[in-house]
């Protein structure tokens, strides 16, 4: 590597912050540790919120955020506004020539979505979807199993994320804000477009939007996804399980931690059935370097600013998972599966095997 190259990677990207709700306020914890980054100004219609980070932190504060876009020369946006306000924030974004990266999910709805995705691709910045768990280390581990035909066949995979009501979120249901992780992360751990959805959700004590959904996918391997998701369990689990021909994986999302349940039996059981067989072997609990997501992801997303390879999720795994998201509404409000032309424009191709990001 050059001087100048080197220079170049160094240069820390000027970035500004959109929003300063939960998610706003640890991208601004983040970024303003990061060598890479050098957070210049945040902007957010909450008094409050602005006059806590100016007293935090060393940065220019606003309470419209085109105003911050103006003034600023700025290159990178991180857009954590409610869901609803998306559209309009990331065409601000994009008109102002910066590279951003909005959070999950990308939008309400599809054709919203999808016009943003247009937009994003059309500019030529670099445009990414914060759906953090792909950055979470025990994910990328379990992928790199699969990928090393650790399972062999994956039959089935279940995701469990319940938690309680949170105060936060008032402007989408559980569906579009909770279940959208888990849409991407299996997504991303089973390599084939989904072919058919059933789904049933439930408004228990939310006061506009679904708050408990229950689902299954059944991807075009023969790979099925059950999906438990709901605002409504006092304690905060997330966690997948993927059975195959090798044994199953579980996936704790919170502590990071992989778990390989082996597939002791070789070959056929000894009757004549010519049946295959399965018995329970050696239990491994692999080791993880632990990482947070978020750190993962903001440095991919400067690498790529900066001209880096760098493991991003595009706006089309974006524009997937809402599509998802719609399918499983439709099939709840239908009460009925979703499949065939229904479905075909919701699936995108598998996604690709991410490279690690620069640690």
């Amino acid at each position: 590597m050059s001087v100048q190259d080197e220079a170049i990677v160094l240069d820390p990207v000027r970035v500004g912050v959109v929003g300063l709700g939960n998610m706003g306020r640890h991208h601004v914890r983040v970024l303003a540790e990061m060598e890479e980054a050098h957070l210049v100004a945040v902007a957010d219609v909450d008094d409050a919120a602005r006059a806590a980070v100016a007293r935090a932190r060393s940065v220019r504060t606003y309470r419209d955020y085109e105003e911050m876009l103006g003034r600023e020369e700025l290159e990178a946006v991180i857009i954590a506004l409610p869901t609803s306000a998306h559209e309009e924030a990331v065409l601000a974004v994009i008109d102002a020539g910066c590279h951003f990266l909005v959070e999950k999910p990308l939008a309400a709805t599809r054709d919203v979505a999808e016009r943003l995705a247009a937009r994003a691709e059309a500019s030529g910045l670099v445009c990414t979807v914060g759906h953090i768990e792909r950055y979470n280390p025990v994910v990328s581990a379990a992928r790199r199993g699969l990928d090393q035909g650790e399972l062999g066949r994956v039959f089935q995979l279940r995701a469990n994320r319940t938690g309680p009501l949170p105060d936060r979120v008032k402007d989408v249901g559980v569906v579009v804000d909770l279940a959208t992780h888990d849409f991407d992360v299996v997504r991303f751990l089973i390599d084939a477009p989904v072919e058919r959805v059933y789904a049933e959700t439930a408004q228990r004590m939310h006061s506009r939007h679904e708050d408990l959904f229950s689902g299954l996918m059944r991807f075009r391997d023969g790979t099925i996804a059950l999906f438990d998701v709901n605002w409504l369990t006092p304690t905060k689990i997330r966690e997948m399980r993927l059975v195959g021909e090798g044994g199953m994986y579980r996936i704790d999302l919170l502590n990071q931690d992989l778990y390989f349940y082996e597939n002791s039996h070789v070959g056929y059981w000894s009757d004549a059935s010519g049946r295959q067989g399965v018995s329970e072997g050696n239990m491994v609990r692999y080791r993880i370097d632990r990482a947070e997501p978020l750190l993962r992801e903001l440095k991919a997303f400067l690498q790529a600013v900066r001209g880096g390879r760098a493991p991003l999720v595009s706006m089309a795994d974006g524009v997937a998972a809402v599509a998802l998201a719609e399918a499983v509404k439709r099939s709840a409000s239908l009460q009925r599966a979703v499949w065939g032309p229904d479905l075909t424009d919701y699936v995108a191709e598998p996604v690709p095997m991410m490279v690690e990001p620069t640690r």
